[in-house]
């Protein structure tokens, strides 16, 4: 098993539409393990590990979101495994 881990922030129209909800159900679904937060400037940022194949299908859900949503840019970058990681959990916001 060869996990890869990607931390994402998506821009646009993306909070109090349902997208962390999206998010949450959209690793539980595929087995991705990591995390998702509301940031205060309006985006949602995501944390995911997962194989490199179901990260790319990850990342192709995060680009469309769920139909409230209106998705302007999904800024990647790839990081090394966390062997911690375990579930998909709602953080607090951040006010980064």
């Amino acid at each position: 098993m060869s996990l890869k881990c990607v931390h994402a922030t998506v821009s646009g129209r993306v909070q109090g539409v349902g997208f962390r909800y999206f998010v949450g159900a959209v690793a539980g679904r595929l087995g991705v393990t990591g995390w998702v937060r509301n940031v205060a400037n309006g985006d949602v940022e995501v944390w995911a590990q997962a194989e490199p194949e179901v990260l790319e299908d990850f990342i192709g859900r995060l680009r469309s979101g769920p139909p409230t949503a209106y998705v302007q840019n999904v800024a990647i970058e790839w990081k090394d495994p966390d062997p911690n990681l375990s579930g998909f959990d709602f953080r607090p916001t951040s006010y980064r």
